[in-house]
Parts: C-alpha cells; sequence; structure tokens
C-alpha cells in the first residue's frame, strides 16, 4: 500500500518562497511520475505541476508556471515543490501525488497524504 507525508507548509507573506516535501512509499517510485495537487480553502481540488520519471518532462498548470517547480530524488523517494512569489491565490492544502504518467495524475487528482498546509498573506 502507498503512503506519502508531506511536509513544509506553512504561513509566509505574499512574494515569498517555500519549498514542500514529500516522501512515498514504494519500490517503484523511480518509474513513476510524481507531482502536486492542491485545494483552496472551499474549493475542488486542481493539478499544480508533475514531472514524469526521468525528470526531462514536466507539466504545470497556467497560474504557476514560472513559479513553481517540481523535482525528485528518487534515491530518498522524495519529490519537492519549490514555490517562488507565492500570491494569496495560492492558498491551499498541498498534496503530493504519483503514478504511471503525468496525464493520470493530472487526470485523477489521487493522493494518499493528509497534505499540507500554505497560507500566503497579503
Amino acid at each position: 500500500q502507498v503512503q506519502a507525508v508531506e511536509s513544509g507548509g506553512g504561513l509566509v507573506q505574499a512574494g515569498e518562497s517555500l519549498t514542500l516535501s514529500c516522501v512515498i512509499t514504494g519500490n517503484a517510485f523511480g518509474s513513476w511520475a510524481v507531482g502536486w495537487i492542491r485545494q483552496p480553502p472551499g474549493k475542488s481540488r486542481e493539478f499544480v505541476g508533475a514531472i514524469d520519471w526521468s525528470g526531462e518532462f514536466a507539466d504545470y498548470v497556467a497560474s504557476v508556471k514560472g513559479r513553481f517547480s517540481v523535482s525528485r530524488d528518487n534515491a530518498k523517494n522524495t519529490v519537492y515543490l519549490r514555490m517562488n512569489s507565492l500570491k494569496p491565490e495560492d492558498t491551499a492544502v498541498y498534496y503530493c501525488a504519483a503514478d504511471t504518467s503525468v496525464n493520470l495524475i493530472k487526470r485523477d487528482l489521487e493522493t494518499w497524504g493528509q497534505g499540507t498546509l500554505v497560507t500566503v498573506s497579503s
């Protein structure tokens, strides 16, 4: 059974940066696409960004392109989300995700962990 533990959230001011981390259990981590999903308060979940198993292909929602970056460390079964120039509308609970492809992460928005809350004040 896959498990995920997200960390790194907190309260920041607009314009600041934050890096989230997520450890995902499972021997197949190195072959999975990995990424991040978020759920703003009172809203539905949305895809944030993801990279394929090699890290060479990435996809991001338009609202975070150029500001957010997903990376991975296969030796540590860890996926990161670097968030720069944060905006109040980035406030959400952030969850990590993994699947066989980036497109499946985008389609299914499936996650396993409790998420980590990011609050951006104006």
